[in-house]
């Protein structure tokens, strides 16, 4: 399906992406797609990324001891985020794949500008009741029509004041819902083949490489240096991703 320098470079993505992730607790899911669309299409890029997100969002959502608490006071949010996946991938099939990368880039650009400037929003506890499946929806869409899994929900999760640690599980929790909906749906419109699911196995072994080298990385450069250039970086592929699409 790949030929060998487009392979190389999916590898060389997964490892890239993989060392974010353990430098900073980011990144896979976000870095992957983006550089694994620009090496191949959108639909592509989804399916390559989904079981490296799979095996690292598991683990993700698995550590700690609030699994409980984060289901009884987020269900709403996972619950309409993981109905409306299935509309936004159909997406994939019927809507332009120019403008589906565009927006790709643009949630990236987001994302990344949001963090940089330190911008954080306030959600009072009375009023999470409605708040929460507007955002699992919009969350659930977009993850459907692009594959990134962090706007708004991540968003949501800071102005609701999670703590770090909970912050962290919650997302593995969301992450992995979407992970396992985008799978199933998007092998049920024939855009998850068996094919890529052979290439998206394989593609744990960079991104676990990678994880290992960046958790290296995290003991001798500053987190929150990192995490700036990550995010700068993140930037300057939106934009490259943004209007490449045209």
């Amino acid at each position: 399906m790949f030929d060998t320098l487009t392979a190389t470079a999916i590898f060389g993505a997964l490892l890239l992406s993989g060392m974010l992730k353990g430098a900073t607790g980011v990144g896979l899911q976000t870095v992957g797609l983006a550089l694994l669309t620009i090496i191949t299409n959108l639909p592509n890029a989804i399916s390559l990324m989904l079981l490296p997100s799979l095996v690292t969002n598991i683990w993700q959502a698995s550590v700690g001891k609030e699994i409980r608490t984060i289901l009884i006071r987020l269900w709403p949010l996972f619950l309409t985020a993981t109905m409306t996946a299935w509309i936004g991938a159909k997406a994939l099939k019927s809507v332009d794949l120019t403008f589906l990368s565009a927006l790709l880039g643009v949630i990236l650009i987001t994302y990344a500008a949001f963090n940089l400037s330190g911008i954080r929003f306030e959600v009072k506890t009375k009023h999470e009741w409605w708040i929460a499946p507007l955002i699992g929806s919009a969350n659930g869409i977009l993850s459907g029509m692009t594959g990134i899994f962090v706007v708004p929900g991540v968003f949501y999760f800071q102005a609701i004041g999670l703590r770090r640690d909970t912050l962290i599980q919650s997302m593995g929790i969301l992450f992995t819902a979407l992970t396992l909906v985008l799978t199933f749906s998007l092998q049920r419109n024939g855009i998850f083949t068996i094919e890529l699911a052979v290439w998206s196995v394989m593609a744990v072994v960079p991104a676990i490489l990678g994880m290992m080298m960046g958790q290296l990385i995290r003991q001798r450069v500053s987190e929150a240096v990192f995490s700036k250039f990550f995010f700068v970086c993140l930037i300057l592929l939106g934009t490259f991703i943004t209007f490449n699409a045209f």
